[in-house]
Order: structure tokens, then C-alpha cells, then sequence
């Protein structure tokens, strides 16, 4: 895996916000897993605050649009899944301190 490649990727990832919570998608534990695979091709692995959530189209487009943006990535996808269930306690400390949590 390519370790700069990720780290880029998360970096991208903290500059994407839910529009509802004044925080980005990486500190609020949406997004479970970035995938490298061979040929830049990253597929990321993500939830949602809920399966109601009024951005469920749109954020994970905007996501995947940003992604491949990112110099080294030739293919990007994003794959919506709702197992195990989002809930506060997937967020970071960061995003806990800011939404007043801690």
C-alpha cells in the first residue's frame, strides 16, 4: 500500500463536510475504509449519520469526485454500507470536542 498515497487521500477526506455537523467526514467516523489497489484505483468504504441522511446521493459523488482529483488515482469508488450502523462513538476525539461530547 502506498503510504503517501493514503495519507493524501485522508487529508482530501478532512476537507469534506456532512452538511448538517460542522465536521468533516473523516473525524466523524463515516468512512470506514480506504482501499489502494493496483493502477490507482481506491475504492473507499463508507456510512452515513443515517440511511435517511438528505446528502446520501450527493456526498459520497463528491467524495469520489475529490478523490479522483488526487494525482495517482485513476479510479475511485465509493461504496455506501450501513453495516455496522454509524453512532457517536465512531467519531474522534477531535469531532467529539467540537460538537460537545467531551
Amino acid at each position: 500500500m502506498d503510504n503517501t498515497l493514503e495519507t493524501t487521500i485522508i487529508e482530501v477526506l478532512k476537507t469534506i463536510y456532512d452538511p448538517e455537523i460542522p465536521v468533516d467526514v473523516y473525524e466523524l467516523g463515516l468512512i470506514y475504509e480506504v482501499k489502494i489497489a493496483e493502477g490507482g484505483k481506491v475504492t473507499i468504504e463508507m456510512t452515513l449519520t443515517s440511511p435517511n441522511c438528505p446528502v446520501a446521493e450527493s456526498l459520497p459523488q463528491e467524495i469520489k469526485d475529490k478523490i479522483l482529483e488526487i494525482e495517482g488515482v485513476e479510479e475511485s469508488t465509493v461504496n455506501v454500507v450501513f453495516e455496522p450502523p454509524w453512532d457517536k462513538d465512531m467519531m474522534s476525539e477531535e469531532a467529539k470536542l467540537e460538537l460537545g461530547f467531551l
